[in-house]
């Protein structure tokens, strides 16, 4: 699944390596891996 940061959008494309208990591991192409807790952002899915 591809996401993109709504309030980060310098990060660019990330791509979600799991998502356990809410805690969402994503690797960002310009940010590399950012553990986010979705409970307080909500990540925009990104159709490719």
């Amino acid at each position: 699944m591809f996401v993109r940061h709504p309030t980060e959008p310098g990060w660019g494309l990330g791509q979600v390596q799991s998502n356990i208990a809410e805690r969402i591991t994503v690797n960002f192409e310009h940010q590399g891996k950012v553990v986010i807790d979705g409970r307080f952002v909500e990540l925009l899915l990104e159709h490719l």
